[in-house]
């Protein structure tokens, strides 16, 4: 009697390659927002868009807005003031200096600390899951907020750090159906990552706009919370990128308005 051979093992580059490939099956293909169409950035509570924006933005725990394309808004490498009970729960993960958790002070929010693969790993489970209600909400995209937090973390991380987890999760917004927004660090290239559109801060306050422009043309919307800002960008890019002025704390009832 002739015994079958069992089948040959994959060898550990084998695995690789098959991961990927499997990966790539199982993204959903995406679509980036309009290119400069009016955006309205809702983080601070929502209201029906006015008749001319087309592109709206909301927390996660927010329901998306009819009738738009939606961006759903995912704090990624920080943490949301309003969740500090559930970090409590998850100190290791938490960036620390000399035993005290690393703040962003600009937001009074903590750093995650995205310094080894298993906590990145780890990260990106927790995330990830939000990235996935946002998709079964029914947003269209998903942005990730600071992204460059390795800038405020007392030389604890690096640039490397914050790109791998990025990686992690631009990936698993894809897998989601997700198209996904580079928030900020205007000197990156995230589209070499996968990332498929940018969300910037103030680019015209501080002349950054068009470095966000050659990297993904009119895939750029960008908010300016002062009057110098927002005439610059208007005057520079105005007439190539979605531009809002919006009051710092994104009030519903706050300022609005587009080139």
């Amino acid at each position: 009697m002739v015994r079958a051979r069992p089948p040959r093992r994959a060898l550990p580059r084998q695995r690789v390659v098959i991961g990927a490939l499997l990966a790539a099956l199982l993204a959903l293909p995406v679509t980036p927002p309009p290119a400069n169409a009016d955006w309205d950035y809702q983080l601070g509570g929502a209201v029906a868009p006015a008749a001319n924006v087309r592109v709206v933005t909301r927390d996660r725990t927010q329901a998306p807005a009819p009738g738009v394309y939606d961006v759903c808004y995912v704090n990624a490498f920080q943490t949301q003031p309003g969740q500090r009970r559930f970090w409590r729960h998850h100190q290791r993960l938490l960036l620390h200096d000399h035993g005290r958790a690393v703040v962003d002070q600009a937001w009074g929010e903590w750093l995650l600390d995205v310094g080894t693969p298993a906590k990145r790993r780890a990260l990106a489970r927790i995330v990830g899951r939000w990235i996935d209600g946002c998709a079964r909400s029914g947003y269209q995209a998903v942005e990730l907020d600071n992204l460059d937090s390795f800038s405020r973390s007392h030389h604890l991380l690096t640039r490397s750090d914050d790109l791998a987890l990025a990686r992690l999760l631009v990936r698993r917004a894809h897998r989601a159906g997700l198209a996904v927004g580079q928030k900020n660090w205007a000197t990156l290239d995230g589209r070499r990552i996968g990332f498929d559109f940018a969300v910037a801060e103030q680019c015209g306050q501080y002349h950054e706009c068009d470095a966000y422009l050659a990297h993904y043309g009119g895939e750029v919307v960008d908010v300016e919370y002062t009057d110098a800002g927002f005439r610059w960008a208007c005057d520079h890019v105005g007439e190539e990128i979605s531009v809002e002025r919006r009051d710092v704390d994104l009030t519903p009832g706050g300022v609005r308005a587009w080139c």
